[in-house]
Formats: C-alpha cells, structure tokens, sequence
C-alpha cells in the first residue's frame, strides 16, 4: 500500500508541465487574471463604498445590532 514518492510526480511538477503544454491556455488565464483584478480593485474603489463609512463607532454598533435584530424578527 505504501507509495513510492520518487515514481509519483508532486501536484507543483503536474500543473508546471500542464502549464508549459498550453497554447490556448496561457492567455486565457491571464485574461483570467485581469478581469479579477478589474473586478475586485477597480469596480471596488468606484462603485462600492463602504456602507458605514462616516458613522462613529457607537452609531456603527447601533446600525450592526439593528439589522442582527430585523433579520431575527423575520425568521
């Protein structure tokens, strides 16, 4: 039952050489790559501020606990 290390590649070694085959591949995940970033960093900063900015931490505290109590009462 016990496997010998030597005669099974790592998982590092699969994806290097599955990654040096690829035609198609290299650009689309690169492509990949730029829409995560245009999402998560661009469409971030501009489109979704964060929804307490402003408040103190008291009135952050108030608004947390209203809403943990709205959604009690609706279940």
């Amino acid at each position: 039952m016990g496997r010998n290390p030597r005669k099974s590649p790592s998982l590092f070694s699969l994806y290097r050489e599955g990654f040096r085959n690829m035609t198609w591949g290299k650009p689309l995940v690169w492509l990949i790559v730029l829409k995560l970033i245009i999402l998560f960093a661009i469409l971030r900063v501009f489109f979704f501020k964060p929804a307490m900015a402003g408040l103190s931490e008291q009135e952050k505290i108030e608004v947390v606990s209203g809403r943990l109590v709205d959604t009690a009462d609706e279940h």
